[in-house]
């Protein structure tokens, strides 16, 4: 009798053992951003619009540099200090956080810049809204790795780039925060006769390029540019520290919301590869043509659940 006993515990041990095995791991349920756009005008961000945004499941905001801090009505330091006071207080009030910046980009701007001259202008120039960034406590700032490049400066535009952030990465500790390099759009080397794409443009050279920066700087990863983007996540494995969330098709600047336009990302591969092998715990930042609160919030949620089946 005894013997029975014994084995049906230990026969109700391993079936219990091999159903935990066979049952879908929980992925971590994160919380959901989007970035500034959707917030409409700056001189639209009030204390209203930040509480719809909270009351509606969005309680984080990715700023865009561009529109908050170089506004060409107020450009001396003390009215864009005054500016961005405003909003911070505002976003207080409402209870929505401020997870990250996404700092000013474009051919005049990059940081990659093989003219040294030209290179060291636009560094001052984002060393300059680096002192804006702390007022606004953002946990991540984020830099685009380049604009489009001459054919063949490929190499050199690189070395560029790990320069500026070395000399960038100190301001940006300063202003309370950490520093991510963002993947870019290249599923093809030229985008014409004239022009490379950006850095950042594959796995390989995104990997490549990480492995040349300092290992305080970390990764954000953009579904729009990439085909497949949960092969990017698993590769940079636990440098994912933020991400821009928008469907694409890695040959168009679609950002289109998942599931609704032209993109063919696979949301299941992409939040278990996040979960699986970035460990991520951050925050899932819309970066979509939307600016629908609620809509952004009811995806999340129906993409995780698919995903955690």
């Amino acid at each position: 009798m005894k013997k029975l006993k014994f084995l049906c515990v230990v026969l109700l041990l391993a079936a219990t053992g091999t159903a935990a095995a066979k049952a879908p791991k929980t992925l971590h349920r994160l919380s959901v951003g989007s970035s500034s756009g959707a917030f409409g005008p700056v001189d639209n961000w009030t204390v209203e619009t930040f509480s719809k945004a909270v009351s509606e499941g969005v309680g984080y905001i990715e700023i865009g540099a561009g529109t908050l801090f170089l506004d060409k009505r107020d450009t001396t330091d003390a009215l864009v200090e005054a500016r961005c006071r405003k909003v911070k207080a505002a976003m207080d009030e409402a209870g929505l956080k401020v997870w990250s910046i996404h700092m000013p980009f474009g051919r005049t701007i990059d940081i990659s810049e093989s003219d040294e001259e030209v290179r060291r202008q636009t560094v001052e120039l984002h060393k300059r809204v680096l002192r804006f960034c702390g007022i606004m406590k953002p946990k991540y700032i984020l830099f685009h790795p380049s604009w489009y490049l001459r054919p063949g400066e490929r190499p050199q535009r690189i070395a560029q780039l790990v320069r500026s952030v070395e000399e960038l990465r100190p301001e940006v500790k300063r202003a309370g925060a950490t520093m991510v390099i963002e993947n870019m759009l290249g599923y093809e080397l030229m985008r014409d006769e004239q022009r490379e794409r950006p850095l950042n443009r594959t796995v390989e050279e995104t990997c490549h390029i990480m492995s040349l920066l300092p290992r305080d700087v970390y990764a954000a990863v953009d579904t729009n540019h990439i085909d497949e983007p949960e092969k990017l996540i698993s590769a940079l494995g636990r440098r994912v520290k933020t991400v821009h969330i928008s469907d694409g098709d890695g040959r168009n600047e679609c950002h289109d919301m998942p599931q609704t336009g032209r993109g063919d990302n696979d949301w299941t591969a992409i939040l278990q590869a996040l979960d699986r092998d970035a460990r991520y715990k951050g925050v899932f930042m819309y970066e979509a043509n939307c600016r629908d609160f609620k809509a952004m919030k009811s995806c999340y949620d129906r993409l995780y659940e698919a995903a955690s089946k």
